[in-house]
Order: structure tokens, then sequence, then C-alpha cells
């Protein structure tokens, strides 16, 4: 993979997730009621990130979970028949409540739709919303973020590399062609 550019550097990813948190807060008059819930892998750490600056605006936690999606996914039949099975993956309780997906890359819908189908199936929401850091377009699934870092037009060739300090020691976004 070449290297084609990077997107968002350190400080940049930073003041994405400030505005993201900033736009959580407002649109939903507060944060009461709100369940912050990563998608595994990289959406925990920005899940984490997001509840750490709410949480410095605010004054007040918001409770961040996690959401494996392995069960849920559409290509479940070609996975390893050998797959361990865990029911429910969801720690908290959702009824009722306002749950923000958050994950790193929003690009056919797939994942989120999977997400969407294990957050249901754990109880009944009172609202889902989706945060993504980056939407790059493609979509094969009619799903949309309400808070989205940055849109990057990218072709279906190049791919979106998300590293977060958490998991890769660095962080940044950046795109590579093929």
């Amino acid at each position: 993979m070449l290297l084609k550019a990077v997107i968002l550097d350190e400080k940049a990813m930073k003041r994405t997730l400030t505005r993201i948190s900033h736009e959580i807060i407002e649109k939903n008059k507060g944060i009461e009621n709100i369940i912050l819930m990563g998608i595994k892998r990289r959406g925990v750490p920005i899940a984490n990130r997001i509840a750490n600056i709410i949480e410095s605006i605010e004054g007040k936690k918001v409770t961040v979970a996690s959401v494996d999606i392995t069960l849920f996914r559409d290509d479940l039949m070609s996975l390893d028949k050998q797959t361990s099975i865990k029911v429910n993956n969801i720690e908290i309780d959702v009824k009722d409540k306002t749950v923000i997906l958050v994950d790193d890359v929003l690009y056919t819908g797939r994942t989120v739709r999977a997400a969407i189908e294990a957050i249901i199936n754990s109880g009944r929401p009172g609202m889902i919303q989706l945060a993504v850091l980056i939407d790059r377009g493609h979509r094969e699934l009619p799903i949309r973020a309400d808070y989205v870092g940055k849109n990057v037009p990218t072709a279906k060739t190049e791919m979106v590399s998300v590293e977060v300090s958490e998991l890769d020691g660095n962080d940044a976004v950046s795109i590579y062609e093929a």
C-alpha cells in the first residue's frame, strides 16, 4: 500500500473529537440517559475519548460500553464454525436510553447495521445515533451518521487507516492506495 495522504494528525483528531462532543451535548440537550457505545476495535477508544471530553465540558461522566458485532455480521456463515458464541456482549441496560454508536470509519454501513442489531437484541433503546470519525462514502445500506468528524470522498480501491494511540501508539488518519 502506498501512502496517499494524511487526513488528520494528532491535533486535528483532538479538535475533531472535541467538536463531535459539543454536537452530541447540543443535539441531546445535555447528557441525561446517554450511553456511548464503541464498536470494537477502534470505536471503543474513540468513544472513551469523547466521554472524557464531554465530562470536561459538563462535569458529569457519560456511560461508555462496547459492542462486538462478530455474531451479527451478514457474512457470519463464512466464519469458522468453531467461533465461540457469546449471546449478549453488551454490558449495560440500554432500555429507553439514547445509545450513540461510535466507530472510526463509516463505509458500506454493514458494520453499523450489525451493531444496531446487537444493541436491539440486548434491549430496546429509546434512540440510536451514530458518531463516526471518518465518513468515506460508498454506502450499501441506507445508513447515515448523526455526527461526522470528516467527510473524505474516496475511491473503492483506497483504504482509510485510523490509528489511535491506545492500540497503535499513534493518532492519525491516512489514505492509502492499492
